[in-house]
């Protein structure tokens, strides 16, 4: 009896721990849906980029991964408490399958710093033909390069060239304010842009992208490890249930 109730005290830790890691997953994808102005944005608009889809879809496979371990979580504390074996196999199997596909994706992760090269410099010829045409003229383009840069301290794709000839650069000849380090109710002229030697954003970008990808790969192996310890719990409240029946 002493051995059982510490048995779900246990499951009661590691779906706990399960259930908050899915919150967390869950949060992080919603931010990045709703958030007009984060890194995502970037990215909208771009044809042709291969393997930029992995990208413009994380936020929704972190609201699916981050849903399914929140009903996870709760279904193996139910599980625990009624010690039904229906449940507890049940959330064995589905663990099990999750466990698989967040290894395989830890392990993709672990590997994006190539990957994140390729797509970066695929898009790259596309990305700074857009700033030069739309920059100044599309709203939208305009205030996620603003927010990003100012978030960042980068400038353009790889430089301040990159707005050169944009409708926020002709006639005036002026370049955004973060390119020169000023306050975003400020421009930047071009003796300023060319003495301030701000780095553009690709690498300040993929610099981010690497960083969050171990982050995400670490937290994964972290979730991997609370389902093992799970997945054993489930197994032996599963027999110890069925020794009763």
């Amino acid at each position: 009896m002493c051995c059982s109730g510490f048995l779900k005290v246990m499951m009661f830790i590691f779906n706990g721990g399960i259930f908050l890691a899915g919150a967390g997953c869950l949060g992080m994808g919603i931010w990045l849906k709703v958030d007009s102005g984060s890194l995502l944005g970037l990215l909208e608009g771009i044809e042709d980029g291969d393997g930029l889809d992995q990208l413009v879809h994380v936020a929704y496979v972190l609201i699916g991964v981050g849903a399914a371990l929140v009903i996870i979580g709760f279904l193996g504390c139910c599980g625990a408490v009624k010690e039904s074996r229906c449940m507890l196999l049940t959330f064995f199997c589905i663990v099990l399958v999750i466990f698989i596909v967040e290894v395989a994706g830890a392990i993709v992760l672990f590997a994006f710093d190539g990957l994140a090269d390729k797509i970066l410099d695929n898009v790259e010829n596309e990305v700074r033909s857009k700033l030069q045409t739309e920059f100044g003229k599309d709203e939208s383009l305009t205030s996620v390069w603003g927010s990003t840069m100012e978030q960042f301290k980068c400038c353009g794709y790889r430089n301040y060239t990159d707005f050169t000839g944009s409708p926020f650069n002709a006639g005036s000849g002026d370049y955004p304010s973060p390119c020169c380090g000023k306050s975003s109710s400020s421009f930047c002229s071009l003796n300023e842009v060319e003495t301030s030697d701000i780095p553009g954003c690709f690498e300040k970008v993929k610099e981010f992208l690497e960083e969050n990808a171990l982050i995400v790969a670490g937290v994964a192996l972290g979730i991997a490890a609370l389902e093992i310890a799970a997945m054993v719990v489930s197994m032996i409240l599963y027999k110890k249930a069925g020794k009763r029946d």
